[in-house]
């Protein structure tokens, strides 16, 4: 059964950091494109943050360039979202997202808020 975690949220003050994780099961996550998304509450899903399966090439939306690094570890089959200098504009849930190669299908993790408030 394939399962996507997503943790890593909390209220943190503008200026602060967070890391988010997502596990993966049910599959090598080494097979998958990682994206995170974020939903802002009244808003569509953003494409935040993407890296290729072997983690060597990565890309990212202009709104979080410098501020935000997505990572992997293939061999803990978990992706990772650190986030410098939020923003209250950061403010969202984030999800993370899998992408096979081996199948169109895409997976969703559940989501885990992120609140960027002093």
């Amino acid at each position: 059964q394939v399962r996507l975690v997503d943790t890593g949220g909390g209220l943190v003050q503008p200026g602060g950091s967070l890391r988010l994780s997502c596990e993966v099961s049910g599959f090598p996550m080494s097979t998958s494109l990682m994206r995170w998304y974020r939903q802002a509450p009244g808003k569509g899903r953003e494409l935040v943050a993407a890296i290729t399966t072997s983690g060597g090439s990565t890309n990212y939306a202009d709104s979080v360039k410098g501020r935000f690094t997505i990572s992997r570890d293939n061999a803990k089959n978990t992706v990772y979202l650190q986030m410098n200098s939020l923003k209250p504009e950061d403010t969202a849930v984030y999800y993370c997202n899998a992408e096979p190669n081996w199948n169109p299908r895409q997976y969703w993790g559940q989501g885990t808020q992120v609140t960027v408030s002093s």
